[in-house]
């Protein structure tokens, strides 16, 4: 941890204490994880969560970063003897990477260019002498330059050179790119237009509203961004930024001609002028379009992120016998049953759509009930793919010929297909062919959404905003980071947690989670936590890490089951023994009683702080308890809904299935999802959708059109009286 940095952090961080900023940077530096830090170590950073903690640490490390160019760039200056007190406190004083870069941009090595040439040519002098604005006598001046040697035959080639030095200079001053650059961000427009041929290239007018678009840039959304940068990559937009050339020039002109007169200022004028449209005006281009997909790709990962975060978090379906049904057509539904603790009992394949002969389709419906009735299934899970609003059809007219409640509820089987065909899936069942798989991952999404969804590429659950056009990297790491946050919150199962869940534990890694399975496949059950100590590479700072987010269920200490860490033990007994309790009045009515404790006193006298107290109370009482019990369950169905029944000002309840910046789609159970737009989801002003609703939400909406031609429902969570 650097000193001059973690200052910097302090400075930048004002919502945070000094002693919060270096707290967490300490105990990164020891080699703990986030969720560790924010789970375990509260007193020591003042009950920071893991958003606060890892802003502490991109902050730290993006200083860090900005530090090292600074030396790097101040180093490399010095070294042409050039680094003057004023520039070096210059550097120093900058906050930003591009205002580095724009100070180190006349020292940067560049190609030979048309200005050098001047320069080595000895017309350094007379661009300078043009900078003093003589009244007269320039081409005189000028002919003084003429050196055949040096390709320099006249006076107006001497002029010429003494331009593009000029030219040069104007295009490297730090300040001029700098103001150009304010001015352009807060003036200029973004422009699209559609190519010649762009018709041609979008032949389903995806890109119809940005054939002819422009925009201020500052009020440039990140959608919008994101939708105009793809346009252009498919060949359809021409994109450009515009912005009055008239008040660059007169900035330029006050700058650096002021009150001087004379012959001089025009050729002055004519350098800055190519200076903007050779090099300033480019570059601010190309900065500022990257600077707005910057700020839109980040846009965009963070909603994928807090998307995939509550679709990880949805509520599992616990203690339901559950049927997952991947819809076909040629080659019929492959159905598969899970017991009520995910394990697979059995598959079928029913033919109850076209082309499929007459006979097969008509004993579809009794090959169907059959298997409901002999598994006793309580819940069935339709894909959401091909074929899903007939099998929607098809599953409604069985289920009203039983007679016991049978639900069913549509998954976005996203990912299915390719987890299915994975090594992952074969290794897991190795006898079933990748449709049948697919069934069993489409039912295990419902009864436990968070460990079958961990198996998947999250780029492919499906509720991302142009997640294959942003920086794959940046992606990767924040779908990681909100994986890990996921899965950490949750806690595992120590012996039946797949080794994809146990991955992403604090403190374990693919290696050592694949040990512990091997351990436990070897060894059988693990009965206590202390077990974790003899799997081979996971030693003790590994175990210091992991041990509290990883549960048994049923093992020697009832401690076990609670999200307790080992280190807190000697604290839970002193807890239940003054509360007059013992281990067996865990869970129970009795362990109320805790509430009625002096933790003041009791932190004195264990050494613990109360709020790490106020923690293991809460694990007392609710041992082996799940943060996902509070979301909202899944919406189930028994009947059919198609988009012909929808009428404007009918309320349905649907499911939320993803978030992006203009709004949020809805399932309302037709094959279409409709979209409530940001304008709708409330009657107060929201700057963005997440305010409101979050993936997996039940929601309560109206529909406001239906157009059948385009697929299209636009629904509104404000109620009719209100709006």
């Amino acid at each position: 941890m650097d000193n001059q940095i973690l200052t910097l952090v302090d400075q930048t961080l004002t919502k945070f204490k000094p002693q919060q900023i270096k707290a967490v940077l300490g105990l990164m530096d020891e080699g703990n994880t986030v969720p560790f830090i924010a789970r375990y170590r509260k007193e020591r950073t003042g009950n920071l969560d893991e958003v606060e903690i890892r802003e502490i640490k991109d902050n730290y490390d993006r200083l860090a970063s900005l530090e090292s160019r600074k030396a790097d760039v101040m180093k490399l200056i010095a070294e042409q003897d050039h680094l003057t007190p004023a520039l070096k406190q210059a550097i120093e004083k900058a906050d930003k990477l591009q205002d580095v870069e724009d100070l180190y941009l006349p020292y940067k090595q560049k190609r030979r260019t048309k200005a050098t040439i001047a320069k080595d040519a000895g017309l350094e002098p007379l661009a300078a002498w043009l900078l003093r604005f003589p009244a007269s006598g320039i081409q005189e001046h000028a002919a003084q330059f003429v050196n055949e040697a040096q390709d320099i035959t006249d006076a107006n080639t001497a002029l010429a050179g003494a331009h593009e030095i000029l030219a040069e200079a104007f295009g490297d001053n730090a300040g001029l790119r700098n103001w150009v650059r304010n001015y352009t961000r807060d003036r200029g427009l973004l422009v699209a237009k559609v190519k010649p041929k762009g018709k041609a290239a979008d032949e389903q007018g995806v890109y119809q509203q940005y054939y002819d678009f422009n925009s201020p840039i500052k009020q440039m959304v990140p959608y919008r961004v994101l939708a105009i940068n793809r346009g252009e990559a498919e060949k359809v937009l021409k994109v450009s930024i515009d912005v009055d050339r008239a008040g660059i020039d007169r900035y330029c002109h006050f700058r650096f001609i002021g009150q001087h007169h004379g012959p001089a200022i025009e050729l002055v004028e004519a350098a800055y002028q190519d200076a903007y449209k050779r090099f300033i005006g480019p570059a601010i281009e190309r900065e500022l379009r990257n600077e707005l997909s910057a700020a839109a790709n980040e846009q965009a990962i963070k909603v994928f992120g807090d998307n995939l975060y509550h679709l990880l978090m949805q509520a599992p379906l616990k203690g339901r016998v559950v049927l997952g049904f991947d819809p076909a057509y040629r080659t019929g539904c492959k159905l598969a049953v899970m017991d009520a603790n995910g394990k697979f009992l059995d598959k079928l394949v029913i033919y109850p759509h076209k082309p499929a002969p007459t006979a097969k389709r008509e004993a579809a419906a009794g090959e169907f009930k059959t298997f409901l009735e002999k598994y006793h299934v309580e819940m069935i899970a339709i894909g959401n793919g091909t074929a899903s609003r007939e099998s929607e059809e098809f599953v409604a007219q069985v289920l009203k010929t039983m007679t016991r409640p049978v639900y069913y509820v549509i998954v976005n089987e996203a990912g299915a297909s390719v987890y299915s065909a994975s090594a992952k899936a074969r290794a897991e069942f190795p006898e079933l062919h990748v449709e049948q798989r697919s069934a069993i991952s489409i039912g295990r999404r419902l009864q436990d959404p968070l460990a079958e969804l961990i198996k998947i590429d999250p780029k492919s659950v499906g509720v991302g905003q142009y997640q294959h056009d942003v920086p794959q990297k940046e992606l990767t790491t924040q779908l990681d980071t909100v994986i890990e946050t996921a899965v950490n919150q949750v806690g595992v199962n120590l012996n039946t947690a797949s080794s994809e869940l146990l991955t992403h534990i604090s403190g374990l890694s693919s290696t050592i989670a694949q040990n512990v399975i091997t351990y436990r496949d070897e060894n059988g059950e693990f009965t206590s936590r202390p077990q974790l100590k003899k799997v081979p590479r996971l030693g003790p700072k590994a175990y210091e890490q992991a041990v509290g987010f990883l549960r048994i269920i049923d093992g020697k200490n009832v401690f076990d089951n609670t999200d307790i860490h080992p280190e807190s033990y000697p604290a839970a007994k002193a807890l239940l023994a003054a509360a007059g309790l013992k281990t067996t009045d865990v869970g129970t009515t009795k362990a109320q009683q805790l509430n009625q404790l002096d933790l003041a006193q009791l932190a004195t006298s264990t050494g613990v702080g109360e709020l790490t107290l106020k923690d293991i109370i809460s694990s007392l009482q609710k041992p082996g308890r799940d943060v996902r019990d509070t979301m909202p369950a899944p919406l189930l169905r028994q009947d059919v809904l198609k988009m012909s029944d929808l009428k404007p000002g009918m309320q349905l309840q649907g499911t939320v299935r993803n978030v992006v910046d203009f709004g949020a789609f809805v399932d309302i159970g037709v094959k279409q999802d409709g979209l409530v737009h940001v304008s709708k989801l409330t009657d107060k002003f929201l700057k963005d959708p997440r305010q409101a609703v979050a993936v997996g939400d039940i929601v309560t909406v109206w529909v406001e059109e239906v157009d059948e031609q385009r697929q299209r429902i636009a629904l509104t969570m404000i109620a009719p009286a209100e709006a």
